[in-house]
């Protein structure tokens, strides 16, 4: 079986084959990344926008395989929050014809973080430009995630529940 993974971001690909060796139907597929685009913009900044970006790079990657994934991290607005914001992960798993959809748990990020977002920076340049890492590159790592739970939940953890999750319905049907 061919999956493919609508990124070339490891932590993605790493989530995908790590969940799916847990599925007997699953575990010995290919997993392959391609750069495919969003089609949203690099920090989506709704639950609608977030889920349409992993739908569109699971449809722009499905090519010679079985499955194909989107993942997509965005905040979504969430009431009584201190920023008003939440990120969250949506997974779409696409068979050419059908998506199966799942979504991570979701976490607030500090307020300077959002505030760079909402002035239209990605997470990590908000990351960065509050002085909480060093790296550009800490989606491809731990996340900020990662850094503000002191790695007790990663990027790779938080994207795993999206592809489980999304999971569900693919396997139930």
């Amino acid at each position: 079986m061919n999956i493919k993974v609508g990124s070339t971001n490891g932590i993605k690909i790493q989530a995908v084959e790590e969940i799916l060796a847990d599925y007997p139907n699953f575990k010995d597929a290919l997993v392959a990344g391609l750069d495919t685009p969003s089609g949203v913009s690099d920090q989506p900044k709704s639950l609608e926008e977030t889920i349409r970006g992993a739908m569109n790079r699971a449809k722009n990657s499905f090519q010679d395989c079985n499955y194909s994934f989107g993942l997509e991290s965005g905040l979504m607005a969430v009431p009584y929050t201190k920023t008003g914001f939440m990120d969250i992960c949506a997974c779409a798993i696409f068979n050419g014809q059908d998506y199966h959809l799942g979504l991570s748990s979701a976490w607030e990020a500090p307020q300077v973080v959002i505030n760079y977002i909402l002035d239209g920076e990605d997470m990590n340049q908000a990351a960065l430009k509050a002085g909480l890492t060093d790296s550009l590159k800490i989606g491809s790592a731990e996340g900020l995630i990662g850094l503000l739970t002191k790695g007790k939940l990663t990027r790779k953890e938080y994207t795993k529940q999206a592809v489980r999750t999304a999971m569900i319905h693919l396997e139930n049907i």
